[in-house]
């Protein structure tokens, strides 16, 4: 498959993603108004999509309809809203800028940029109780999953450490803890909780589990090399934020040839997790090549 048959498919995805939050968000003149226009500002509208995408291919993969796992890809990008807009918060990240706009909360205030989150999260776990699947047992181990991958060992607990990282030369494991829950744990359960939809047995998950890891550490060492050498504009937030925090990165440990050394020792990986699937996976070895690549 051709880089552009990816951009096609990439798209395409998006839109039915797209479409998903329109509708599953509250409307702006929904009561109250300033809240649920604050969840649709950051939630819609921007972003790669990529672990919506990866809960729909996934799908797919496991012989799933990927109509199916929509309402499962439009709480993925919810959850991963929320996660950006606490982000951006002066107590964590402090950034004004979040794909090519102002921040949630210079437009909102800290205040609702704060509950905008936490009802996107909310609003989430709410979708996942509406998924349509023949076994009860798999939306609770579904939403059980979920619930892992984002809370204090996942995500949140990634932030954690990260913060507490600042300014501090930290070692390779710590880096890698950072890296692998605060950006792998969302990517890794969106691709196996995708793949549950579609029914997939414990191969197909335990291909999928590994893929999701080396990928989430692909996409977050690019992450690092972009905050170095990216294009503001591209990007759509600043370039060097990383380094003004005193963030532990990668490019700041090891060096930005390291870092680069170790994207691609990644992606490496990544591949290899999928040698066992067939032709119907070329999504994801055609996604390890574009993140490793990327330029925003």
């Amino acid at each position: 498959m051709k880089v552009k048959d990816l951009q096609q498919y990439v798209r395409s995805r998006a839109q039915l993603i797209e479409r998903a939050l329109e509708e599953y968000l509250p409307g702006d003149d929904v009561v109250p108004e300033i809240l649920h226009r604050s969840m649709r500002y950051s939630t819609l509208g921007g972003g790669k999509r990529l672990r919506g995408i990866l809960a729909l291919t996934a799908a797919e993969i496991a012989q799933g309809s990927s109509d199916a796992a929509l309402p499962l890809a439009a709480a993925l990008e919810m959850i991963h809203s929320f996660s950006l807009i606490h982000d951006d918060l002066p107590c964590m990240d402090d950034d004004d800028w979040r794909r090519g706009k102002p921040s949630n909360h210079k437009m909102f205030g800290e205040a609702i940029a704060l509950l905008a989150g936490d009802a996107l999260l909310t609003r989430a776990f709410y979708l996942l109780t509406r998924l349509s699947l023949a076994d009860d047992a798999a939306v609770v181990n579904i939403i059980a999953e979920v619930a892992q991958a984002v809370g204090s060992e996942g995500l949140i607990g990634g932030q954690v450490v990260d913060l507490q990282s600042e300014g501090k030369k930290v070692d390779r494991a710590t880096l890698e803890y950072i890296h692998c829950h605060k950006t792998g744990d969302l990517i890794t359960v969106a691709l196996r909780t995708g793949a549950m939809v579609g029914g997939a047995g414990e191969e197909l998950l335990a291909s999928l589990t590994t893929y999701g890891r080396e990928l989430g550490l692909l996409f977050q060492i690019t992450d690092d090399i972009l905050d170095v050498e990216g294009d503001v504009d591209k990007l759509g937030k600043p370039v060097g934020s990383d380094a003004s925090h005193g963030k532990a990165t990668y490019p700041a440990l090891f060096g930005l040839e390291k870092a680069k050394e170790a994207a691609h020792g990644a992606a490496a990986n990544a591949l290899a997790a999928l040698a066992g699937l067939g032709e119907e996976a070329w999504p994801l070895r055609e996604l390890v090549g574009y993140i490793l690549h990327r330029d925003r």
